[in-house]
């Protein structure tokens, strides 16, 4: 299996327009962010976990050329503006497979009516298939993906374990029940959005003592914004099986 970290900052992405903060300013490229989302590619099979508004960005600069399908963890628009440029996919390949929480699909209807809609569609708009998850496992080709049910504040949001590889963003409360299905993992991926305590996201406290929770082999920190600092910096804090994710970076199981 293989993981591509196709954005990991927060839902402005690095640097913020106008910003004049100085992470915003680094020329370090790990320093750089798109908004949130991962490429997993195993056997024959492709699937893009969320898909917002740099998509087309992220698609050209790794050169993908086919997806299976895409996931979603929620309906936020950092993790879903993205969806009219499915275009280029849907002319080779026919409908794309949407995965997702019944919520979900029901926003992404009203936001992108003209891609769902049956009658009177529009020449070259995407046609996609659509797949409710729920907290159970599902099948995504040969493996059996499990469903990781989270609060966002008081939005429900789903994290996925893909056998031995677990990723959770956009999180900040997880049960004991839902935890108990990430033991065992080797590489878990988890939002850790600044040092100060935010309402929907862990902070760097919180997103380490998760990851001491579930005692995985690795860790990789994602959705991260400026206010965390520098990637040098922070990294230099970080436990030794801990490490800031940046764009672009891959991970092989």
């Amino acid at each position: 299996m293989k993981i591509t970290f196709l954005g990991t900052g927060t839902s402005q992405g690095i640097p913020v327009i106008g910003s004049d903060h100085p992470v915003c300013l680094s020329t370090n490229p790990k320093d750089k962010r798109l908004r949130v989302s991962i490429l997993v590619e195993w056997d024959d099979y492709a699937y893009v976990v969320d898909c917002g508004p740099d998509f087309r960005q992220q698609m050209l600069r790794i050169n993908c050329n086919r997806i299976d399908g895409i996931i979603f963890t929620h309906e936020h628009a950092d993790h879903t503006a993205g969806l009219d440029d499915i275009r280029p996919f849907y002319f080779r390949q026919g409908d794309i497979p949407f995965y997702a929480h019944k919520r979900v699909l029901g926003e992404l209807q009203k936001r992108f009516d003209y891609i769902f809609t049956t009658k009177d569609k529009y020449p070259g708009v995407p046609s996609v298939v659509q797949y409710e998850i729920k907290n159970e496992p599902f099948r995504l080709g040969n493996l059996s993906v499990i469903p990781i049910n989270g609060y966002h504040h008081k939005l429900q949001v789903f994290g996925f374990r893909f056998g031995d590889f677990a990723y959770l963003t956009d999180m900040k409360t997880v049960s004991d029940e839902e935890t108990q299905k990430l033991y065992g993992v080797k590489i878990l991926v988890v939002n850790a959005l600044r040092e100060k305590e935010h309402i929907s996201h862990f902070n760097i406290a919180e997103a380490l003592a998760f990851i001491e929770k579930v005692k995985p082999e690795t860790a990789y920190l994602t959705h991260i914004s400026h206010y965390l600092g520098f990637h040098e910096d922070v990294q230099q804090k970080l436990p030794k099986n801990v490490f800031l994710a940046y764009d672009n970076l891959q991970l092989e199981l």
